[in-house]
């Protein structure tokens, strides 16, 4: 173990590779996530699978630590996620060599393929203040000209690299991605347990374009019966707006298996009179209903030309990680929860 807080645990995993190419992703795009697990504890979090396999690695490991061990054993794996944090503190040193002058990889890069940070866990999570390994990583892309680089992220401490992300802005693609599905605080904060608050990310977009880094908001997933109120969609659209963003995307929550042990469960504590809804749509396909998913992407494209913003959604044969989103109309007042 190398740090605690309160009641999350850190513990080393060097990495032997940091940069995750398309052929094994499955998507368009290189990934990179400096650590594994998420203390922010949303309750939709797709990325819990992630976690298992490193917790099933080290219950192998001789040296793994007793503290890791009784997680191991007694803490679910959902909660063992958001508890147990693994740190690739040697991710910067990696990442500089792989991007060596004139490797593959480096040249595949240059030729315009995305790097994206946080794709399964938020590199601006609690322990990147004390261990500043995305930080790291940034430091390395900043010597690094002619990149394309994004960041998704729901924290405001990205502003805190607003230096770095100026110079990587001045040679290479940037766009920060700030996750963001309610402006309702209490709401964000029983979904979204120990993330930062809405207000707080606002904030953060709208430091990052006054810096002139192309920014906007990923409103993912939305939850239905739960964040999708047209007229709440709409505000959060034009609120952020008014800050300076650039885009907005959203997609429909989608439920694979390690995603709706955990979410599933929460529904029938928090929002019971949703559960039989969930049960029904979600029993036998992780995406919400077409016509759901079809109507969502409509609204936002029509919001977004209405606020004067960009707007993007992915069809199903596109997903990235566990979210997708479709396109055609939503009906005026609460999107219909169909099958």
């Amino acid at each position: 173990m190398i740090g605690e807080q309160k009641d999350i645990r850190y513990y080393s995993s060097p990495a032997k590779s940091i940069l995750n190419g398309p052929e094994t992703t499955g998507m368009g795009f290189w990934s990179i996530n400096p650590y594994i697990g998420c203390a922010f504890g949303c309750a939709y979090c797709y990325a819990r699978y992630t976690h298992r396999y490193v917790m099933e690695r080290a219950a192998t490991d001789e040296r793994m630590t007793t503290e890791l061990g009784i997680a191991y054993e007694q803490l679910p794996a959902w909660l063992a996620f958001e508890r147990n944090i693994f740190v690739k503190g040697n991710a910067p040193e990696v990442l500089s060599r792989t991007l060596r002058f004139g490797s593959d990889r480096h040249l595949k890069l240059l030729e315009g393929e995305t790097i994206v940070i946080g794709t399964a866990t938020d590199p601006y999570q609690p322990a990147e203040r004390k261990f500043r390994v995305t930080r790291g990583i940034l430091e390395v892309m900043a010597e690094h000209p002619g990149l394309s680089v994004t960041i998704i992220t729901k924290s405001p401490l990205v502003t805190r690299d607003i230096d770095l992300l100026s110079r990587i802005n001045r040679h290479s693609e940037l766009c920060v991605h700030i996750s963001l599905i309610t402006l309702d605080r209490e709401l964000a904060r029983r979904i979204e347990p120990r993330a930062p608050t809405p207000e707080s990310r606002i904030r953060a977009l709208a430091r990052l374009r006054e810096a002139g880094i192309d920014a906007g908001i990923n409103c993912m997933p939305v939850l239905p019966g739960i964040t999708d109120n047209p007229s709440d969609l709409e505000a959060l659209v034009k609120r952020v707006s008014e800050a300076g963003a650039t885009y907005v995307g959203a997609c429909a929550v989608r439920l694979q298996s390690a995603a709706r042990k955990r979410y599933l469960p929460f529904i029938e504590q928090e929002f019971p009179h949703l559960a039989e809804r969930y049960r029904n749509t979600y029993g036998n396909s992780p995406n919400a209903g077409e016509k759901y998913r079809e109507g969502l992407a409509a609204f936002f494209k029509k919001m977004c030309a209405k606020y004067g913003l960009r707007d993007w959604s992915r069809r199903d044969d596109e997903e990235e990680g566990d979210e997708s989103p479709g396109a055609a109309l939503v009906p005026d007042l609460q999107l219909s929860f169909e099958m």
